[in-house]
């Protein structure tokens, strides 16, 4: 890249530095490479081709609630047990892989599941990413030529498998599983749903109260008396057994408590209502904040009946455990205010033009970490917000700023982002 290749309007603070072999090895530690100017597309700017890799089905993970396995395959151990809230006919269990650390950011990722589903049992896929400030994303299922794509580049993923036998008993089989990811374009929604700075989610719900001491919840925690946790109607938000990943704040009567999201129901599984219509799972044609019992339970909604055609018998749209119903003050089922912690994009994002050919992104703020996407040119980007990290120095300027690219999953060098300013305006700190 030629010096001249840059804009004369682009100013950066700092002390001036004669043009040096330090300045030349962070030159190419940044860019590799040139080329065309790339589209505003982060599809345009992908490593090439897509990371794949088998996951390994032999070995437990520790991360299991009703699964057993044999020669290297999965079935439900009971065909019996379900999740205690959704209180449904047919058994499950579901299985967490281990994550898996890619080399490149991605954010579409595809299944090849080997599966054998005899009449009345199913299985899926679910998949999640976690980014470069260390945030998961929802889990997404990825079906047979329909990928998952996640609302923001991440540069791990983790897959869950699902088992959900028959009213009979009879249970469904997984033996192998591939994946593939890359850096598509953004999900749909995405980048208007994080141009303003935005808060957890909130909606008023009807709360009723899960008890079952003894059960079993979707994500394996047998239940105890005064247990704290919530159920929701969607697997989108379900944490692993034992963590606090996702979580609601609960504002009843009296209090308001902090719980995990541990188990499935009441009434749907496929409800995320917490979601704007336009990426909501299912029901797509009610407001975000409505859950779909509600809207059947008040306004006979599909027919006033819940996915599994069961008559509607309350609007709950949240089960609450024993010890949580009563801390909120609750002595009845009853409305209270919901947060989905998770669902806050915690920043604003701004735009900003970059300059120069091939420059890197990488995976933390330095040259020395894995490079996880490239620019290919001058193209314009969406700021979250920025870091002090490696002193970079190129043609005798120096800036020690980089900014996260939550498009990209990763960290870009400041000196690349063409305004005047070294540490960008309007821009939070990570």
């Amino acid at each position: 890249m030629r010096r001249t290749d840059r804009p004369r309007t682009a100013r950066r603070p700092g002390r001036r530095l004669p043009v040096c072999a330090a300045s030349l090895t962070a030159l190419s530690a940044l860019v590799l490479g040139s080329g065309p100017a790339a589209a505003q597309d982060p599809v345009a700017n992908r490593a090439p081709g897509p990371v794949t890799w088998r996951a390994d089905l032999a070995a437990g993970t520790g991360d299991e609630a009703n699964i057993t396995r044999a020669d290297g395959s999965l079935r439900l151990r009971d065909g019996r047990l379900r999740p205690a809230s959704v209180r449904a006919r047919q058994g499950q269990g579901t299985a967490v892989l281990p994550a898996r650390v890619l080399d490149r950011a991605v954010n579409r990722i595809a299944v090849d599941l080997d599966a054998t589903t005899p009449a009345g049992t199913r299985t899926a896929v679910d998949v999640r990413g976690r980014d470069g400030l260390g945030r998961w994303t929802e889990w997404r299922e990825a079906r047979a030529g329909e990928p998952a794509v996640l609302p923001r580049a991440v540069t791990e993923v983790q897959a869950r498998l699902t088992l959900v036998g028959a009213p009979a008993g009879t249970t469904p089989e997984i033996r192998g599983l591939g994946l593939s990811a890359e850096l598509g374009a953004p999900a749909a929604g995405a980048g208007a749903s994080a141009a303003s700075a935005a808060a957890p989610f909130s909606a008023r719900v009807f709360a009723t109260r899960e008890g079952l001491v003894g059960g079993t919840t979707a994500n394996g925690h047998v239940i105890v008396p005064d247990d704290h946790f919530v159920a929701l109607p969607s697997r989108r938000g379900l944490s692993p057994k034992g963590s606090a990943e996702y979580s609601v704040r609960v504002c009843g009567p009296a209090r308001c408590e902090t719980a995990p999201v541990w188990d499935v129901g009441p009434w749907n599984t496929h409800d995320d209502h917490w979601n704007p219509s336009s990426v909501r799972e299912t029901f797509k044609d009610l407001p975000q904040g409505k859950p779909e019992a509600q809207a059947a339970y008040e306004n006979g909604y599909n027919g006033g009946r819940d996915e599994f055609g069961r008559r509607v018998l309350n609007p709950a749209g949240i089960d609450l455990a024993d010890g949580t119903f009563y801390n909120v003050g609750l002595d009845d089922n009853g409305w209270v205010t919901v947060t989905y912690l998770w669902t806050g994009d915690g920043a604003a994002t701004r735009s900003f033009p970059t300059w120069g050919m091939g420059v890197n992104i990488r995976k933390q703020a330095t040259t020395a970490s894995t490079r996880v996407a490239q620019l290919a040119g001058p193209t314009t980007v969406r700021v979250q917000c920025q870091v002090r990290g490696q002193l970079v120095q190129i043609d005798g300027w120096s800036n020690d700023a980089w900014s996260y690219l939550p498009d990209y999953g990763g960290y870009v060098s400041n000196i690349y982002i063409d305004v005047p300013e070294g540490w960008l305006p309007g821009v939070p700190t990570c």
